[in-house]
């Protein structure tokens, strides 16, 4: 398995997950362990809310004790507070911290965090420098290509969070203008790598299975992945990107073995979150796992209804035959 250092800590792999609002949670992250992530972020957390001990902020960085190594992201603009910040990160025990500057979404960019970073480069670079000097941890930076396409920085913000002090760089190869629509340009990822020196570069964007992370390597000499919805229901694809790179034989991946990780992470879903909110997470994750065909549509449609624990566990239980299920689910 390839290993890979930033900064001074050393990964088991260079197959990191990456940081999904209202997905990163304890037990996603603890689906993302058992499978071989070289490292699983939480959930962005805002610079201001951390600052004034917002307990639902505090909420989003849970670990438990054996799930070393573990990234935080930080989202804000604001350089008076960012190394305040990532000095509480670390003292409570990450051990990397990432600066986000890829976030599209409006209620993040307005006031200059996340993607809204891009139209600053600069200022990108006094916020990871200010970061670096306060922690000894890893100092990292998530971006996207650009602003647009007229505004491609990439490159430039390699240069500037290398000189900065950041060990490495997460490029998504998509501009905060597309969203989340068309294709992640590996050029722009490409030509980043090209430019670096010591920065670790990882390639991000459309990355859903084994042969996509080696397209990803392959076009664009990355030194690492960052895997984002490619996780969603496939908490495996690090193990699968593993025995790709080692020239080993992808492992099936049948019906049984899918529905033992959805109990699982159901499992765990449950013993980390009131009855509620489980059931409400469930009606999400059980559709990561069964995306597809028939099964998948009758899962959503039932999941979606479930209103108590027994109606999610009679579901999940049920999937053992999954002919009897639909057969099932037909008469009612």
């Amino acid at each position: 398995m390839p290993k890979i250092s930033i900064g001074s800590k050393t990964f088991s792999s260079n197959v990191f997950y990456a940081p999904l609002a209202g997905c990163s949670d304890l037990p996603f992250r603890q689906m993302a362990k058992k499978y071989g992530a070289g490292l699983a972020f939480c959930e962005m957390v805002k610079m201001d809310a951390l600052i004034r001990n917002d307990k639902n902020t505090y909420r989003l960085l849970d670990y438990t004790g054996d799930m070393h190594p573990m990234g935080a992201q930080l989202c804000g603009s604001r350089l008076d507070i960012a190394a305040d910040c990532a000095e509480i990160l670390e003292d409570l025990g990450f051990d990397l911290i990432d600066l986000n500057c890829g976030c599209p979404v409006d209620k993040v960019t307005k006031d200059g965090s996340g993607s809204g970073l891009l139209k600053k480069p600069e200022l990108i670079g006094e916020i990871i420098s200010k970061i670096v000097a306060r922690v000894s941890v890893p100092v990292t930076v998530k971006i996207r290509a650009g602003w647009d396409d007229d505004s491609i920085v990439a490159p430039l913000i390699t240069q500037i969070a290398e000189e900065a002090g950041a060990g490495a760089i997460f490029i998504h190869g998509r501009t905060r203008q597309q969203a989340y629509k068309g294709l992640a340009n590996r050029d722009h990822i490409k030509e980043s790598k090209a430019v670096a020196k010591n920065i670790k570069v990882f390639g991000n964007g459309d990355i859903f299975c084994a042969q996509d992370a080696k397209d990803m390597f392959e076009h664009t000499g990355c030194d690492g992945v960052l895997v984002a919805r490619g996780t969603f229901g496939q908490p495996w694809v690090a193990e699968d990107i593993r025995r790709m790179q080692e020239n080993l034989p992808a492992l099936e991946r049948d019906f049984e073995f899918v529905r033992e990780n959805l109990l699982e992470h159901y499992r765990l879903t449950r013993s980390y979150a009131n009855e509620k909110k489980a059931i409400l997470d469930m009606r999400r994750v059980g559709c990561w796992y069964f995306k597809k065909g028939e099964i998948g549509r009758a899962l959503r449609s039932r999941m979606s209804k479930a209103k108590t624990i027994d109606d999610v566990e009679f579901l999940l239980e049920s999937l053992k035959d999954p002919e009897a299920f639909l057969k099932q689910l037909a008469t009612t």
